[in-house]
């Protein structure tokens, strides 16, 4: 079993070790959000506002390989609503030696994701991805999703603005059944630090 150190409130040491991650240690509020989902005749449009929290973890320890990182969830709510509509829990990890950053996280409608890249430490702009049926960087689905909508193909890009803000943008690549073509469920927010 790894070794896992919470680090409430980061040493400067440790900002170092978290390469491109370290600027998004706390909560961020965002209202500019737009998803585009599947529906029964296509496609729907939600405006959403949504709330990140991310806490610095580490080192985290595999044998030769060392960790750090961001224990992160997510809520998203419609902008029209106070009862969500989207979570997400779970981690955002750097892998120095190996320049990967990774987004491991699981969705409460029985999916998990495992998505990574190669990035510099000093980034400002990364990108990960992973597909179903990988043995690295993959996704796992329950047995009526992978049947009647299975997400083959999962990207995220991030940009960091300076100092206060960064934005991202998801394509989640499904699969329904009855539908001959992927259809590209899509996220994208800016968010703003609240603390």
């Amino acid at each position: 079993m790894s070794e896992v150190i919470d680090s409430p409130s980061p040493h400067p040491e440790m900002l170092a070790h978290l390469g491109p991650l370290a600027a998004l240690i706390g909560t961020w509020e965002g209202t500019e959000g737009v998803d585009i989902a599947p529906a029964k005749d296509g496609s729907k449009e939600t405006h959403f506002r949504e709330r990140m929290t991310f806490e610095p973890i580490g080192p985290v320890v595999n044998g030769s390989q060392t960790l750090f990182g961001l224990r992160y969830s997510t809520v998203a709510w419609p902008l029209i609503q106070e009862k969500p509509f989207h979570e997400e829990v779970g981690y955002w990890l750097w892998d120095a030696d190996q320049k990967q950053v990774m987004r491991c996280f699981i969705v409460p409608r029985g999916i998990v994701v495992n998505a990574g890249g190669t990035s510099e430490p000093d980034a400002k702009d990364f990108h990960m991805a992973a597909a179903a049926g990988e043995a690295v960087y993959g996704i796992l689905s329950n047995p009526y999703l992978d049947q009647n909508a299975k997400t083959v193909r999962y990207e995220l890009t991030v940009t960091i603005h300076e100092p206060w803000k960064f934005s991202y943008k998801e394509d989640t690549q499904l699969q329904i059944s009855g539908r001959p073509e992927v259809f590209h469920h899509t996220d994208q927010n800016t968010l703003k630090r609240s603390n």
